[in-house]
């Protein structure tokens, strides 16, 4: 190429990129000229306009609660379900601050003229001789009250130095009257605890009758920041039916909070949370989602704009395997047998001293389905009132103060020591073990020593007696060499397999139980004989012996027990889960062969059917054939009376456990089942 004609290309190369510069400057000239026109509109032709409305309109978005889901029977019957309440709530987006404590005077003065209960969390009273003085029964409220996070006191510090420090921290001086302020203390001390703000309204009242909501609606005209709003409240049609499985509702604590934070659940100061039970193992489930409304503000604190922007959705309904009519049955027959029990001790001890059963005052009594050891009755007693447990403070105190524990619930976890039940575990065991077979014999001397210090006393003189014959008399003498013989460590592995002192996989909580052996925290040799004879350290749930039985029934193939048998959509439309009783959830087999357990369940047959047997008495011409074991345990007070069965005997379909706590006699547990058998076959 010449040089000149390079020179040339150089040039034009130039002029092109001269061109290609001034373009861009100019479009980005142009891009900023726009910015500045727009800039100057904004802050200078329209900063006025701007200016007032970012200063005079405030958005807030608040939550609004879920419809909870319903907890029903296997049937559909309620057990928790919602009904339409009222509340008084104190909206802080519509509440000017400086009239707020003459607002919450007024709503008591109102709420006293009924005898209605208003939101009162403050551990502290005014008693009648004008005195400040702290709440009995809430020592854990105290101790947040004086924590750092509030007063930051000594745990000795009075509740007059509690007063004067809330007083100076409401800023409430001028309030002289001392019932005046107690009560704004209260209101205050809950408002921060609940994180009363904007976004947060406080619930003054709940559960308020319509005459409260007449006179309130009345009253409060042109009282902004004070809203009546109708809310679901949990009702149980029948609070006595189940209380300890449905469990209830609670208002959230701060460690609930925190936690449920922590999971990325939105929860808020005044949600409620299930608390036991049901409701709250299937809390997620249960509670759905809450919705959201935008809230706008102008500078006077005048709401101008209301809309709801995200819809609450509801929760699911949970069907539990429960049946109304099953549990009724065992609720009333549990009561009726704990009182012919202690009512007999104490007409016997009369005459025989103590230990008759005069101090017989509570039990519990389970039944399962053996096709998937589902729940069809679990009673507790005594009981108590749903209902009432969730609206009344002084119940509550009367429950927990009871010293027979209403609250506690002793079909999922109450451990006693099971007696003679045991001994089909036993059997099995060393069946398989082949320590013995059906023909080994022990002679019954009605007093076992081989152990000196662990003598086991038997019923009567047994004389030579077999496998069958020990379990039919229940012969403590025949058992107690046996585990002698098997040990204790091969006692209890088997019983593992059994499900005894293990969890038996329910949905909600439970107890473990203990085994001899493996739970005990010292062991001698001699011991083995009693745990044999189900005492020792021995001691299970009425649900675990109810699926230990069951799992006899069901030849030695362990499921997992379950009280929920399908969740749908609020609507009951759609399923959701569904227990599938076809396949049901297998949690081990025994390690016991059919022939072996052949021999035991037929001997447990004739603990019925043979007139020797200990529960002929009661069973021995009953319509559907039934196969059982009867148990006595020993313990400070009158003895437990234990009683496991299942029936019918060639196909299982039921199986029981009842312990009623020092109740004496075998006919009272007997009587339970028998109670519960009538009604499911009758049925």
């Amino acid at each position: 190429m010449l040089p000149t004609e390079e020179k040339e290309n150089k040039m034009r190369e130039k002029r092109f990129l001269q061109r290609r510069t001034t373009i861009c400057v100019i479009i980005i000239a142009v891009v900023f000229f726009g910015f500045a026109v727009k800039l100057f509109k904004w802050q200078i032709i329209d900063g006025a306009q701007y200016k007032k409305l970012a200063t005079t309109s405030t958005a807030y978005t608040v939550t609004t609660d879920a419809t909870r889901g319903e907890i029903l029977d296997c049937n559909g019957e309620g057990l928790a379900v919602n009904r339409t309440s009222y509340r008084i709530a104190i909206d802080k987006l519509f509440m000017k601050p400086e009239k707020l404590d003459k607002t919450v005077l007024s709503l008591i003065q109102l709420m006293n003229t009924r005898d209605e209960k208003w939101i009162n969390v403050l551990p502290i009273k005014l008693t009648s001789d004008n005195k400040f003085k702290f709440k009995d029964s809430m020592a854990d409220e105290i101790k947040t009250l004086k924590s750092s996070d509030y007063l930051n006191l000594k745990a000795s510090d009075s509740a007059d130095k509690c007063v004067k420090l809330l007083t100076e921290r409401y800023e409430l001086e001028k309030v002289k009257n001392k019932t005046d302020l107690i009560n704004l203390i209260s209101v205050h001390y809950n408002m921060e605890l609940t994180a009363y703000s904007n976004t947060n309204p406080y619930i003054f009242a709940k559960n308020i009758s319509s005459d409260m909501v007449a006179i309130v609606s009345e009253n409060m005209q042109g009282v902004s920041g004070v809203e009546i709003q109708t809310f679901l409240t949990r009702n149980s049609p029948n609070g006595s039916l189940a209380p300890h499985v449905v469990g209830a509702l609670g208002s959230i604590s701060q460690e609930e909070y925190e936690a449920k934070q922590k999971e990325g659940k939105d929860y808020g100061f005044n949600d409620s949370i299930g608390k036991f039970g049901v409701e709250s193992a299937f809390e997620d489930e249960l509670r759905g989602v809450g919705g959201e409304r935008l809230v706008q503000k102008d500078s006077d604190g005048n709401v101008t704009k209301v809309a709801t922007s995200v819809d609450a959705q509801p929760g699911h309904t949970v069907y539990l395997t429960l049946d109304s009519k099953l549990q009724k049955v065992a609720n009333e027959s549990l009561e009726k047998q704990i009182k012919a029990a202690k009512a007999n001790g104490v007409s016997e001890s009369l005459r025989k001293g103590a230990g008759c059963g005069e101090d017989c005052e509570t039990g519990a009594v389970v039944m399962l389905d053996v096709k998937d050891f589902s729940v069809l009755a679990a009673a507790s007693y005594p009981s108590y009132n749903l209902n009432k447990y969730s609206n009344y403070d002084d119940y509550y105190i009367s429950l927990a103060e009871d010293k027979n524990a209403p609250l506690y619930d002793r079909a999922f976890n109450g451990s006693f020591a099971p007696g003679s039940v045991f001994k089909p575990c036993v059997a099995c065991a060393a069946l398989q073990e082949g320590i013995i077979n059906s023909n080994t014999t022990f002679e019954c001397t009605k007093k076992y020593t081989f152990y000196p210090s662990n003598p086991v006393a038997c019923m009567g003189y047994h004389s030579y007696i077999s496998l069958n014959s020990a379990i039919t008399q229940s012969c403590n003498y025949y058992f107690a060499e046996t585990g002698r013989l098997l040990g204790i460590d091969t006692m209890y592995l088997y019983a593992e397999k059994f499900g005894l002192g293990e969890k038996t996989g329910l949905e909600i909580a439970e107890s473990t139980g203990i085994l001899a052996g493996r739970d005990s925290t010292t062991w001698q040799e001699g011991n083995t004989v009693q745990a044999a004879i189900g005492q020792s350290d021995n001691s299970f749930t009425p649900v675990q012996l109810a699926a230990y039985a069951a799992t006899i029934a069901n030849d030695g193939t362990r499921l997992k027990t379950h009280i929920v048998k399908e969740i749908r959509d609020y609507e009951r439309k759609k399923t959701v889960y569904k227990y599938n009783t076809k396949k049901p959830e297998k949690l081990n087999t025994v390690g016991v062969s059919k022939g072996n357990l052949n021999l035991v369940q037929d001997a447990m047959r004739n603990v019925v059917a043979s007139p020797m047997g200990t529960a002929n008495y009661i069973f021995g011409n009953y319509k559907i054939p039934v196969a059982a074991k009867t148990g006595t345990a020993e313990n400070a007070g009158s003895d437990h009376t234990v009683f496991i069965c299942y029936a019918p005997f060639d196909k299982p379909k039921v199986a029981i456990g009842v312990v009623l706590e020092h109740g004496k006699y075998g006919k009272y547990s007997m009587n339970v089942a028998k109670s519960l058998l009538d009604a499911y076959f009758n049925n």
